[in-house]
């Protein structure tokens, strides 16, 4: 037997595509034998399986799980939560040696996907093209296996619970119709304080905005209710938990690299001198920051992925990117949890004595764009990119080539990469002034113009 992905499917860091276009049960058996084979030949022998509240997932998991047993895989099936209680059971459970979870993410509700783990280490680039591969080669192990049901949202939860301070806090939390959702519910009864609640009920339609938490106007429910009841801050969800936003209570929008900027203060008052990574998007603000409180500032690739298999080379603990993913190693597993790094935003607060509005407001006013995004041709984009750091080479620029081209300049920075997951090119730019913001923009066309595009309408994720 044999099976062929459609060509859009397979992506850098997990699996994704339109249920009933580019994505379907057949995908999903075929993933589980592609992934039990991997597991097996690792020497494994038991998988987790969890799901977000989307309504394809359950036809996705038992189809996955099929695939799994007919490796001789046995599953653990954890049910409905966010990929973060997936990657806690991965990492709790002796006898489990890889995870999947079934999530869409923040893309919209007719898409779904998978988010992979093997033996501690995420599953992602070669290892998901090898799944192409061999399902196209029919080249699976065949075996006979069982699963089981395991409820692990309570015991989760608890753990989370574990890094609350004792102080109270007044919070909102907009789930946003998110699998997040009932892991919340639990988890602010036990919590000290006075908790509000946005969105927790889990529907895969997602009717009152968008879980996205890196787009404002998907916050303006949350700042409408921490302005309400004058709460401390607020805090935001993506659809399967792994992302945070915030908002300080003041409404203001508190970006991944700033939230990073309060962790940072935390972690290197614990670990002095420790390795911090960030991704090649975040503020020089933070970069800054991070060697001014005495620790080691990494830049590094974009992607949750590739952050996480740095932090395991560096032994990092604590990284964060843009989009609000923030890995906790200090205290915790290491992986990407928005529930957990809300709980840290308290404990960071309570630790250095000041409101999170106060910590933000200390922050330096940063002119920046926005993430922006635009349209290439998919056989064109990384051969851009090549060309603008050849041009970039050519005339001495001061150019960090991490991921793309992030070039530094008197008035700040600009950044040109190629997304890993679309047919776009990213940019974004960072200045201490508005002329100087307009002077790298400039800088960002020049080079567009040069291999034949111009910036356009900046596309949606």
């Amino acid at each position: 037997m044999t099976h062929v992905f459609h060509p859009t499917s397979l992506r850098e860091y997990d699996i994704r595509g339109i249920i009933g276009e580019t994505l379907g049960a057949e995908d999903a058996y075929a993933i589980g034998r592609g992934f039990g084979t991997c597991l097996v030949r690792a020497g494994g022998k038991k998988a987790a399986v969890g799901y977000d509240g989307r309504v394809s997932s359950p036809m996705l998991e038992e189809a996955l799980v099929r695939g799994l047993n007919d490796c001789g895989v046995d599953v653990v099936r954890i049910g409905m939560g966010p990929t973060p209680m997936l990657y806690y059971a991965e990492a709790i459970l002796d006898d489990v040696d890889g995870g999947i979870e079934i999530t869409g993410s923040h893309n919209p509700a007719n898409y779904n996907g998978f988010k992979m783990v093997l033996q501690g280490r995420p599953f992602f680039g070669a290892d998901i093209q090898k799944l192409g591969a061999m399902a196209a080669a029919g080249d699976w192990v065949s075996g006979t296996a069982s699963s089981e049901h395991l409820d692990i949202l309570d015991q989760y939860v608890a753990r989370v619970a574990q890094a609350a301070p004792d102080k109270p806090f007044r919070i909102g939390w907009d789930a946003g119709n998110g699998a997040a959702g009932p892991a919340i519910e639990k988890l602010v009864k036990m919590l000290p304080g006075e908790h509000h609640l946005l969105f927790v009920d889990v529907d895969g339609q997602f009717p009152n905005h968008h879980p996205d938490p890196t787009d404002p106007k998907n916050l303006v429910d949350l700042q409408r209710l921490v302005a309400e009841k004058k709460l401390d801050f607020g805090v935001a969800f993506d659809g399967d938990g792994d992302r945070i936003g915030a908002i300080d209570g003041e409404g203001r929008i508190i970006w991944g690299d700033q939230l990073m900027q309060i962790y940072a203060e935390d972690v290197l008052g614990d670990v002095p001198g420790a390795t911090i990574i960030a991704d090649v998007k975040a503020s020089q603000a933070l970069y800054d920051r991070i060697a001014a409180l005495g620790g080691n500032p990494l830049m590094w690739k974009t992607g949750h992925s590739l952050i996480k298999s740095k932090m395991k080379e560096t032994g990092s603990p604590l990284a964060g990117e843009m989009s609000g993913h923030i890995f906790f190693k200090h205290e915790y597993y290491g992986f990407d949890d928005a529930i957990y790094a809300a709980v840290r935003l308290m404990a960071a607060s309570a630790k250095l004595g000041k409101s999170v509005t106060e910590l933000r407001g200390a922050m330096p006013d940063m002119i920046n764009t926005p993430e922006m995004r635009f349209q290439v041709d998919e056989s064109r984009k990384f051969a851009v990119i090549d060309e603008v750091l050849a041009r970039l080479s050519a005339e001495g620029a001061d150019v960090n080539n991490t991921d793309g081209a992030r070039v530094n300049t008197p008035d700040g920075w600009w950044l040109l990469r190629a997304s890993n997951t679309q047919d776009v090119l990213v940019a974004r730019a960072e200045a201490s002034s508005e002329a100087g913001l307009d002077r790298l923009m400039a800088q960002i066309d020049a080079q567009l113009a040069a291999s034949g595009l111009e910036r356009g309408e900046t596309v949606g994720h």
